[in-house]
């Protein structure tokens, strides 16, 4: 699956700690707080899930962008150290 990293931390420290876990996992720098993977499995995103609450605290905020997941896009946030997760169904009607 495709995923997008972007980060928001709270401190140097915490910055250095996720662009390390980021370039571990194979993810590419494309923005300035943005990294991309397209190879991504189930296996290796909570892997990665995992490292990043390892490496962040209370002040840093981490979204991560997926599709597909089960035919969705799904947004998963880490905020305040809690992890919050919202799926989208793409259904529109073509004309």
């Amino acid at each position: 699956m495709f995923v997008s990293v972007v980060l928001d931390p709270g401190g140097v420290e915490s910055a250095n700690a996720l662009v390390t876990v980021l370039a571990e996992s194979g993810f590419k720098k494309v923005q300035r707080a943005c990294w991309e993977s397209v190879d991504v499995t189930e296996a290796r995103l909570a892997e990665l899930k995992k490292n990043i609450d390892r490496v962040t605290d209370y002040y840093d905020t981490v979204r991560l962008y997926q599709f597909p997941v089960e035919g969705m896009f799904v947004i998963t946030e880490l905020k305040q150290k809690r992890w919050k997760r919202c799926r989208m169904k793409g259904n529109a009607q073509r004309g």
